[in-house]
């Protein structure tokens, strides 16, 4: 008898999504889903049954975010995430979905860090994380990051950049506030998204930024794809953190976030409803989840 009629004690990981509705996703895929003008959907998820019902839900981009520092572990921030800590959860993501289908696209957060003191110490760092499961890193900045992304991608390593609200610097930012509301903000942000595809960079998250500029931003980068979090619905795709989305967040709820747990009833079908939403633009409504 096999381990899928018999099943696994403590319950199983569901199947994924049956193979000809759901082809792997890779860079290819995600740059044809752009040029179709389909949307990206994008959830975090930081163990393997979450990851494995994610997959089987639709989703195609997994994000191990550093958010787990808050979520799982607790902390007021981001900050108290280490190298470590990443490489764990990245590792026990990558694991589900291999339990599964693994069709999802794993991307996995450097966290703070692990890449700031110089391009050698970010290639170690990533070299971690995607020996560890990931497909795709992710950093937060612009500017100096630049040359950063640029030494990683010729070193065949792809990488997702993060504009706007960025959490790992939001003591220096004042709060978890909007970005890029004035000019001058707003032209540094085109500055350096552009500066970003220039260096490589492939997706590039934009978080809590003006949705007009978002929109403007995502227009302008034909080659690297903008997913937005509270950025509104002009944006190539999607990301919101798991707990969130889900309604069993610690604090109180973003304004850009919806609770799709209470229509769906269940899990899978919250994470199934985030998908068609996103994907037939109905959500973010810019009135209710934008600046």
């Amino acid at each position: 008898m096999s381990a899928s009629t018999t099943g696994t004690p403590y319950g199983t990981i569901p199947p994924a999504s049956p193979l000809p509705q759901r082809r792997p996703v890779s860079l290819p895929r995600l740059a044809q889903m752009r040029a179709a003008g389909e949307k990206i959907t994008m959830l975090t998820a930081y163990d393997a049954t979450f990851a494995a019902v994610a997959d089987a839900a639709g989703v195609e981009c997994i994000l191990v975010g550093d958010s787990l520092g808050m979520v799982c572990q607790g902390l007021h921030s981001t900050v108290g995430v280490s190298l470590d800590d990443m490489c764990y959860h990245t590792a026990s993501v990558a694991r589900g979905l291999h339990r599964a289908q693994a069709t999802a696209w794993l991307i996995a957060d450097l966290p703070y860090g692990s890449y700031q003191e110089s391009r050698e110490q970010a290639l170690r760092s990533a070299s971690a994380l995607m020996q560890a499961g990931a497909h795709m890193v992710k950093l937060e900045g612009g500017g100096w990051t630049a040359p950063t992304v640029q030494f990683l991608v010729e070193r065949g390593i792809p990488v997702c950049a993060h504009l706007g609200l960025t959490p790992q610097t939001v003591h220096a930012l004042g709060g978890y506030r909007v970005q890029g509301k004035d000019d001058v903000a707003a032209a540094t942000l085109r500055r350096q998204a552009r500066e970003l595809q220039d260096a490589g960079a492939a997706m590039l998250v934009l978080e809590m930024v003006p949705a007009a500029l978002a929109a403007e931003l995502t227009q302008a980068l034909t080659h690297c794809h903008t997913i937005g979090i509270g950025a509104g619905n002009g944006t190539a795709g999607q990301v919101l953190v798991l707990h969130d989305m889900l309604g069993v967040n610690l604090g109180k709820m973003p304004k850009f976030v919806h609770n799709f747990m209470q229509e769906a009833g269940n899990v899978k079908g919250a994470m199934a409803a985030y998908v068609q939403a996103v994907k037939d633009g109905s959500f973010p409504d810019n009135q209710l989840h934008a600046w």
